[in-house]
C-alpha cells in the first residue's frame, strides 16, 4: 500500500490492487495547488471547505462521509464517531474517525479529530497499522496530544498532518513541534507499507508534498 500527501489532511493511498482512496480533499482557497488526481473513493471526516471538496477530484468516486461499515470489494472502511473540540462538537461539530482495512493492514485517518479519545473509542479503533494524525492545534489536537494519541495507538507508521506550511494562512502550529518529540523520524515523498516488513516500534514519517505541487514554495 502507497501513501502521497497532497496537502493539509489529504493523501493518496494507492493500494496492492489499485485502488485510489483519497482523505479529506480540500478547495482553492486553502492554499495547496489542487492535485485533480483521480480517485475510486474518497473519505470525508466532517464538512469544512478544506476537507469537504469532493468536487475537486475526478472520477466519480465513491464518497464516504458517515459511520459505520462500507464495505467497496476488499476494502473496508468503517467510520467511528468523535468530536472536532473537546466539548463533544458544540464549538466546531462532530468528526469522523476513518479505518481503512486492506491488505492486511489497518490504517487510520483521524480527521480533525479535537479530543484525546477514550478507553472506549480506542478499543473500537483496533490495532493501527498507520496513523495520519493532525499535529498542528487550534483547530485539532496539537503536537503533544497527537504524541499521546501515538502512545495509545502504538502504530508501526505514524504520517503527521494538518500543520502550518507556507501554504496555508491557519492559526496552527508547523510540524516541528511534534517532530522534536520524535527525534528519530524520517522523511520521504512516499511511503510503501507491507505487512510483511511493518517496524516493531513506531516510526514517524514526515511525507514532503506530493511532486505535483510546485515545489520551494
Amino acid at each position: 500500500m502507497k501513501f502521497q500527501w497532497l496537502g493539509h489532511a489529504c493523501f493518496l493511498i494507492t493500494t496492492e490492487g489499485n485502488t485510489r482512496i483519497v482523505t479529506d480533499p480540500f478547495d482553492e482557497t486553502v492554499g495547496y495547488p489542487l492535485p485533480r488526481i483521480p480517485a475510486d473513493i474518497v473519505t470525508v471526516s466532517h464538512q469544512h471547505f478544506d476537507h469537504n471538496a469532493v468536487k475537486t477530484v475526478p472520477g466519480n468516486p465513491k464518497v464516504v462521509q458517515e459511520a459505520g461499515e462500507h464495505v467497496f470489494g476488499q476494502i473496508k472502511i468503517t467510520g467511528h464517531n468523535s468530536y472536532h473540540d473537546k466539548k463533544q462538537g458544540s464549538q466546531r461539530g462532530n468528526n469522523i474517525i476513518f479505518v481503512v482495512e486492506s491488505e492486511g493492514l489497518r490504517v487510520c485517518h483521524v480527521g480533525d479529530l479535537g479530543h484525546l479519545p477514550d478507553k472506549a473509542l480506542v478499543e473500537a479503533l483496533g490495532p493501527v497499522d498507520v496513523l495520519m494524525v493532525p499535529v498542528g492545534g487550534y483547530y485539532t489536537i496539537d503536537a503533544g496530544e497527537a504524541a499521546e494519541l501515538v502512545r495509545l495507538l502504538s502504530p508501526p507508521y505514524v504520517l503527521p498532518m494538518h500543520y502550518k506550511t507556507a501554504y496555508v494562512d491557519f492559526p496552527i502550529a508547523p510540524v516541528t513541534d511534534f517532530l522534536k518529540m520524535f527525534p528519530g523520524y524520517g522523511e520521504q515523498e512516499e511511503l510503501v507499507v507491507d505487512r510483511s516488513n511493518l517496524p516493531r516500534q513506531t516510526t514517524v514519517v514526515k511525507l514532503n508534498l506530493w511532486k505535483t505541487a510546485p515545489e520551494n514554495l
